[in-house]
């Protein structure tokens, strides 16, 4: 059966990446099920492409990946001396100065960085392995509804390398210091439960569910007046680094807004 976003002609649809957008709504696939969703540089630019192509109108994006696993994190080749045909191998990068380094990693970091833009709201439906690359990708969205069969884990640090395509900051503050920095440097897996139980997950529901749990929680974020969600969203990313009385103040400014733009008083 088609999925509701193959239904729609794509806005973009390459290097395992497909765009589609249902007025307010767009989905971005993950569709190369034969090797699990597995990451490349050639993905990341597309994932950074699809969020360059976002029309004005969409306020929220569901992220999903095709087949039985979201995504099963990097793709092995990029390990081997040869790498992927026409992409720098690790090897390559490495040999590389140190602005060039941290150059390409900061181009990789783009296809994971606009899922929080304050203008949209990001929901990942996640089932099966969820690893390394898969599980930042997870992580980038604001929320997460997850198939009973979920596997999330942070490999990087077991491979001799460290997570760096933005997850540590959003895994943090999700579960805590003390438990990230156990899944991470341990790389265990995290079932469902245990992913709703310590904030990882909104929901969990049965593999055969997941994708209309994710349309329903996007028809119901959809609801809300659209400057309130932006306004709301705005205040939540920045709680954390303001002081309760700077907090306080950023909501008497969002209200103020808020209520002058109801009154047709707005600038």
């Amino acid at each position: 059966m088609a999925t509701p976003d193959q239904e729609l002609v794509p806005l973009l649809d390459q290097d395992g990446v497909r765009l589609t957008v249902d007025d307010a709504l767009a989905t971005v696939t993950l569709t190369n099920p034969a090797k699990r969703n597995a990451q490349s540089p050639a993905m990341w630019r597309a994932l950074a492409e699809a969020g360059r192509l976002l029309p004005g109108s969409v306020r929220v994006v569901v992220l999903r990946g095709e087949g039985k696993s979201f995504s099963a994190g990097l793709d092995r080749q990029m390990f081997t001396p040869e790498g992927i045909e026409g992409e720098p191998s690790f090897i390559d990068l490495a040999r590389s100065g140190d602005a060039e380094l941290d150059a390409a990693i900061a181009g990789f970091q783009e296809g994971f960085t606009w899922w929080r833009r304050n203008d949209i709201v990001t929901v990942a439906a996640v089932q099966g392995h969820a690893i390394g690359a898969g599980f930042q990708l997870a992580l980038a969205c604001d929320l997460r509804v997850v198939a009973d069969d979920v596997q999330f884990a942070m490999r990087e640090t077991s491979l001799g390398l460290v997570p760096d395509l933005t997850g540590t900051h959003p895994l943090v503050s999700l579960v805590g210091y003390g438990r990230a920095a156990e899944i991470c440097l341990t790389g265990r897996f995290v079932g469902a439960q245990e992913a709703v139980n310590s904030g990882l997950a909104n929901a969990a529901v049965p593999a055969a569910e997941l994708d209309a749990a994710a349309r329903e929680l996007a028809t119901a974020l959809l609801a809300a007046p659209r400057e309130a969600v932006i306004e709301t969203k705005a205040l939540l990313r920045g709680a954390a680094e303001r002081t309760y009385d700077e907090q306080r103040a950023a909501e008497r400014a969002a209200q103020t807004r808020r209520l002058r733009d109801l009154a047709g008083l707005g600038e």
